[in-house]
This record gives C-alpha cells, structure tokens and sequence, in this order.
C-alpha cells in the first residue's frame, strides 16, 4: 500500500513539474508583462467567482420567484374563467387580467395546442417557467419564450377551450441583470487603463536604467537621471555613482599612463641620440634594433593599457575601413576579397575600430596569401569575419592567443613585435564596445578571427 501511494506521488510530482515546465514556457517574459498578468488575474478570477455567485444565487433565485408569480397568475387567470360561465363576453376575466395581473387574455375556442418549440439550451426562463407552471397549473399548457423581443405566450388548454395568455418577459425573468454585467465589465476595464498606466510610468524608468546601463556597456555616454519610485532611484543613484567612480579610474589611469608614455619616450629618446652620435658599428646597429623594438613593444604595452577610452563613439562606416584595408593588402600582392551584407555603419570609435580590424588583418596578412573579409549586418549585430589560408592556430589553443603577454612559438605570433598583445588589444577593444573576438578555424585553412559589434 506504501509502495502504491508512493509511486501516486512521485507520478503527481512528475505530472506537476511537467504543468510548471508548461506554463514557464508560456508565460510572458517582461516585467510589464508580468505586471499586468499579476495585476489582470485577480480581477478576472474575482469578476468570474462574484458573476458565478450572482448567477447562482441572486439572479436564479430571482427569476424562480418572478416565474413562481408569472404561474400563479396563470393558474388564477383559469380559475376564473371556470368559476364564472355566465361571463360570456369575457368582460370580467379581461379586466381581471388586463388591470390586475398586466396580462393580455385570448380565449381561442377549443383546439389543440401547438407542437413543443424548440428551447434554448441556457434559457434560465424556458427551464424554470416551466417548471413553476407544472407546479401551479392542473391543465396542459404550451409555453413559448421566442415569441418577440419582450413577450412570453402561453397557452392553457381547459375542458372546453383554449387560452392564450401574452405577458412581459420582465415579469416572468429578471431581463435587467446585464446592466450588473455592464457595470463590472466598464469598472473592471477603467481599473486596469488606471493601473497599466501607473504600472507603465513605474516601468518607464527601469527599462531607462537598463538603456542606460547597456550603452555604458558599449562604451557610449548617455544621459540619465535617476526617476521612478524609490528603489529604482536607489538603483539609478547606485548606477550613476558606478559609472562616475567607473570614468574617474579610466581617467586617473589614463592621465598617469601619458605621463609613463612621455617618461618612457623620454629615455628612449636619450637612447636613440646616444646611438646616433656613436661610430658606425656592428654593435650600435644590434642597440639601434633593440631600442627600436623596445620602442614598439612600449606603445603596444601602452596602448593595452589605454585601451583606446578617450575616442567618442560616432556613426562609423565599416565598410569603408575594409575597403581601405583590402586595398592596402593588395598592395602587398595578397588576394584579397570583400563581402558586404546590410548596412556598413555601426556606433563606435572610429580609431578603435580601425586599429581593431587592422591589428587582424595585418596579422593574416603576416600568415597567408589570400584573405576574405566578410561583414553582414543582420539588424542587431554587425558580425565580421577575416578569414586567411595561413598556417592557423591549433584549435587546444585558440583561447591562450588571447592572454596578454602569451606568445605561440609554434605557427604563428600575435604581432610584429612579439609582445603578446595583438589579440589582447583586439578584444578589448570588440568588449569596450559591447561586442566579441573569437577565433576559429577557417573555411580556407587557416585562422578565422570574427568580430561582433552591436548595432
């Protein structure tokens, strides 16, 4: 028995985790989304349960009462057309039901009553009519409810004719209740406008922040001002105080790196007119190279550290400094072939971006003997891959070429001057602007490096 009730369990945690897995995939993703599904659910679960209940108890109850009425009428109106034969005209049996009971009173002669209608299925007034009528009444009766907008005709068939008994449907059936439908549905509609729009302002400056936060993100500058209720304007002052503490580092590291770049050129500069004043020589040609690669690899440590943050971000042609690449590799007597997809102009730093793309293709250009540049622009995402038939990289490690200050011994190096920041730079400068570097293997044999920027 434990067993049984034990795999009823387990089958009901499957089936509910199933439900839940269900309803999360369906389920809006949005916080004003989310919002306005927490805030429409309870109104609609509380209109449903109060229409329920006066649907079951106030209007049925009310209809029962009005039909039980609407019956004894009709029984009374029979009544007295049996208990007064000497009423020929049927004067008194019309004034009784006319003025008393506001009903319209045929007698038709003897005749059989017509075929049973066909009723609605819902009709609240078929169902309970009828019911009250065989409660009330000893002879046959024919009831039909389609007859006009607002009639209700029966026909009760006596011993020697037949009546025909026309009333209002209001007095049989509680025909106003829809004006409590009415007015739920008009209050429950100016509720929610009211509410979407408080919940819409609340939203407004979340989705703010998050704008705010992402072209921070991308290394662009708007402007923002926290707004909203408290919390979200202790999360905008949060951000705003960040993003300050964030530029005031880049500018100390900044202002402290010129002064490094301009000592260091200084001595470097000393070195240099120390070499010129020395006699030709086999070893004053060896220090002139190495003060000359200390120089490279000097501007390729500071222009790491940099990172290129001082540009501002402007509308930038992308296929324009591809263009101008391809042609240079040309020159070089490399096959060299463009692709472009979509529209070439991103947000970026112009001079970021071209040492960027430069710093790659120089690199493919070092290692093959054709090259393909391909840009495509998709609407989101400006995706650029440089693609060569050069000796690659092995794919175990195509993630350490990335580490600053690493160098591949083996196929190839990162740059010219051997100081392991080539790719570091690169992708710095694809992150500082919301973007990647990858790299991979090439259709062509060799290294694809694929840069994605957004748009």
């Amino acid at each position: 028995m434990s067993m049984g009730l034990l795999d009823a369990f387990t089958a009901l945690r499957r089936l509910w985790r199933r439900l839940a897995g269900w309803l999360h995939e369906r389920m809006p993703k949005g916080l004003y989304a989310r919002a306005l599904l927490i805030l429409i659910l309870p109104i609609v679960l509380l209109q449903s349960a109060v229409a329920y209940v006066y649907m079951e108890r106030h209007w049925e109850a009310i209809t029962d009462r009005l039909s039980a009425a609407v019956a004894r009428d009709v029984a009374a109106v029979a009544d007295v057309y049996s208990s007064f034969p000497q009423d020929t005209g049927h004067d008194i049996l019309s004034r009784i039901a006319g003025v008393d009971l506001n009903m319209q009173v045929t007698v038709l002669g003897k005749q059989a009553l017509p075929a049973p209608t066909p009723k609605p299925f819902f009709s609240l007034l078929d169902h309970t009519l009828t019911r009250e009528l065989t409660r009330h009444l000893t002879h046959p009766f024919w009831i039909d409810t389609t007859k006009g907008s607002n009639l209700v005709e029966i026909r009760v068939q006596l011993d020697d004719t037949t009546l025909q008994i026309l009333t209002t449907r209001t007095q049989a059936y509680a025909s106003n209740s829809h004006i409590f439908f009415i007015w739920t549905t008009v209050a429950s509609v100016v509720i929610l406008a009211i509410a979407t729009s408080f919940l819409r302002n609340q939203i407004r400056p979340i989705l703010r922040l998050a704008r705010a936060a992402e072209e921070f993100g991308k290394g662009r500058d708007v402007a923002f001002s926290p707004r909203g209720a408290r919390e979200v304007r202790q999360a905008g002052a949060a951000f705003v105080e960040m993003k300050r503490r964030g530029e005031r580092a880049i500018e100390q590291r900044t202002t402290m790196l010129n002064g490094v770049s301009h000592d260091l050129r200084t001595i470097i500069t000393r070195f240099k007119l120390s070499l010129a004043l020395m006699a030709p020589s086999n070893e004053a040609a060896e220090m002139r190279k190495d003060v000359e690669e200390m120089e490279h690899m000097v501007e390729a440590y500071l222009a790491f550290a940099r990172g290129d943050s001082g540009e501002t971000p402007v509308k930038t042609d992308i296929g324009a400094i591809l263009k101008d690449l391809q042609t240079d590799t040309q020159k070089l007597a490399i096959d060299a072939r463009l692709a472009l997809s979509g529209d070439p102009v991103v947000v970026a730093r112009p001079a970021a971006i071209k040492r960027l793309l430069a710093n790659l293709v120089g690199n493919a250009q070092r290692y093959g003997k054709r090259i393909d540049l391909t840009a495509i622009n998709d609407g989101k995402t400006m995706t650029i891959h440089i693609d060569d038939n050069g000796p690659g990289i092995p794919v175990d490690r195509l993630e350490d070429a990335f580490r600053p200050f690493y160098r591949l011994d083996e196929s190839r190096n990162q740059d010219h001057g051997n100081s392991g920041l080539g790719l570091a730079i690169a992708r710095d400068i694809a992150r500082t602007h919301g973007g990647d570097l990858t790299l991979a293997r090439s259709e062509l044999g060799g290294l694809r490096a694929t840069v994605t920027l957004p748009v």
